[in-house]
């Protein structure tokens, strides 16, 4: 039977990795609506905000996953 901290540990990860992935496409959607110009924001902060939001989204996951992942 697993550690029940360990268990209660790895939910706790696994939401921070998928909470992150979310979050990264809000990012990315609104990023979107200001490169169509949908917001009145300068089109280069939605070309900031997408790069932004897409690292979020892939990049980051990753580098927390290998961070919290168990010794061999």
């Amino acid at each position: 039977m697993a550690d029940p901290a360990s268990d209660q540990t790895a939910r706790a990860r696994w939401l921070a990795l998928n909470l992150m992935r979310l979050g990264g496409l809000a990012i990315v959607l609104v990023a979107l609506m200001i490169i169509t110009e949908r917001l009145p924001v300068p089109p280069i902060a939605g070309y900031l905000l997408f790069l932004l939001g897409m690292v979020e989204m892939f990049v980051v996951p990753q580098v927390l996953a290998r961070r919290w992942r168990s010794p061999k």
